[in-house]
This record gives C-alpha cells, sequence and structure tokens, in this order.
C-alpha cells in the first residue's frame, strides 16, 4: 500500500515542530505543506487522510494534471518559481510562494482581477544572495511592498524564502532571521495581513520553526523519493 507509513511519519513530524515552536518562542502556529511533486494523485489523498489539506506543487503543469485528478479538497499551493506567461494558471492556486518582481507581481494582479478573484501571495526573499535562487534581495523588499500596496487584486500574506542547501546552522538561522525581518518590512509598508513565513524543508525545518516559520515546505521527509 503506497506512502503506509505516513502517518508514523506525521506524527513524529509534529511532534519535532512542536518541540521546535516551544523552543523558538515566537508563539506561532505552523502548519505543513505536503510537497507532492513527482508523485502521483494518491499522494495527495494520502496526505488528506492524514489531515493535510495544505499541499504544495513546484510546476504548473504537473499541479494542474494533478488537480484535474484528485478527488478530495485541498488548499494548493505554488511553490516554485512561476513564470509570468503562466500566470493566469496561478489563479487556481490558494496561495503563491514565489512572487519575486515587481512585474510578475503585475501579471498575477492582471490575471487576478481577469478572474474576479484575490490571490494570495508571499514576496520570496532571497537572503542568502545565491545566483541559484529566485527571489528579491532583502533591500528591494521595501520598494516591491509600495508597488503591491497598488494591486488590489493581490493580497499580501507575508515571505518565503530558501535556505542554501547543506548550510551550517548559523547559515540557516540567518537566512531564516532575513526572512523573518521582511515579514516585518511587509507590515510596515502597510500589508498588515502579511503574518505567514514559508521556510523550511525536510532538511532544516526545525530550525526554522525555532525562527519563525508558520509554514514548513515538507516532501521527502514524508513521501520518500519517488519510486522507494
Amino acid at each position: 500500500m503506497p506512502f503506509q507509513g505516513l502517518p508514523g511519519r506525521l506524527s513524529e513530524i509534529r511532534d519535532r515542530i512542536e518541540a521546535a515552536r516551544v523552543r523558538g518562542g515566537h508563539g506561532q502556529a505552523v502548519r505543513i505543506v505536503a510537497v507532492t511533486k513527482t508523485h502521483g494523485p494518491d499522494a495527495v489523498h494520502a496526505a488528506v487522510a492524514c489531515g493535510l489539506d495544505d499541499v504544495g506543487e513546484n510546476k504548473v503543469q504537473e499541479a494542474l494534471d494533478k488537480m484535474a485528478a484528485v478527488t478530495v479538497p485541498v488548499r494548493w499551493h505554488l511553490i516554485g518559481h512561476l513564470q509570468r506567461n503562466k500566470a493566469k494558471a496561478a489563479t487556481r492556486f490558494a496561495v503563491v510562494h514565489g512572487l519575486d518582481s515587481p512585474r510578475l507581481a503585475d501579471a498575477l494582479a492582471k490575471a487576478a482581477t481577469d478572474a474576479e478573484t484575490v490571490l494570495e501571495v508571499l514576496v520570496q526573499v532571497n537572503v542568502s544572495g545565491e545566483v541559484s535562487k529566485s527571489g528579491v534581495a532583502p533591500t528591494a523588499v521595501a520598494p516591491l511592498a509600495a508597488h503591491l500596496a497598488t494591486l488590489p487584486s493581490l493580497r499580501v500574506r507575508g515571505a518565503m524564502t530558501m535556505a542554501p542547501y547543506d548550510a551550517s546552522e548559523s547559515v540557516l538561522r540567518s537566512c531564516f532571521a532575513g526572512a523573518r525581518a521582511a515579514r516585518e518590512t511587509l507590515v510596515a509598508e502597510g500589508h498588515g495581513e502579511a503574518d505567514a513565513l514559508s521556510m523550511g524543508m525536510s532538511g532544516d525545518y526545525e530550525i526554522a520553526v525555532e525562527e519563525g516559520a508558520t509554514l514548513v515546505r515538507l516532501g521527502t521527509i514524508l513521501f520518500g523519493t519517488r519510486g522507494e
């Protein structure tokens, strides 16, 4: 039976998240975004059966194909890089984590307006400065926030970041603290609903929670790698 070990893994992960939340002292609620990329719709059904109703996908087309096959209600999160020419499809998601430029913001705002909806977005911040990662520089958060304030069809819900792979604990904490500062900047610039911090994946989620994460994006630790 696929994913038969998921309930036990999830129980342990939830215990670890709670312990990290207490250690961190930020007092935040933490939600798990179950990342089902490269897995089929059965992974989504398994997640929902365990009480996870937030599901993350990296690629728009893979997500759309999965949406068509999934028969249970879930909140779909687009957590990967989004090209502007696919902005229209972004309105199929509950939350877009990767808003990383004013031009993408404009494209998403137009798509949301055309769909007569308000799209929830997170500003992706490249705290580490890695050229391989998307996201705005921390110094660009305030100007982007000001621009977003002119786009009523977008609701800014917080910040998102990706830490460097295999980084030391001090580097991870610095990266996550930078995202926390970016969220504070969003609030200071008038986005009062920016209370979410999407950060932390399978290898570093406990440190992320200690640093204030409210959304942790977990894939491998839940579902294993494809074919396991």
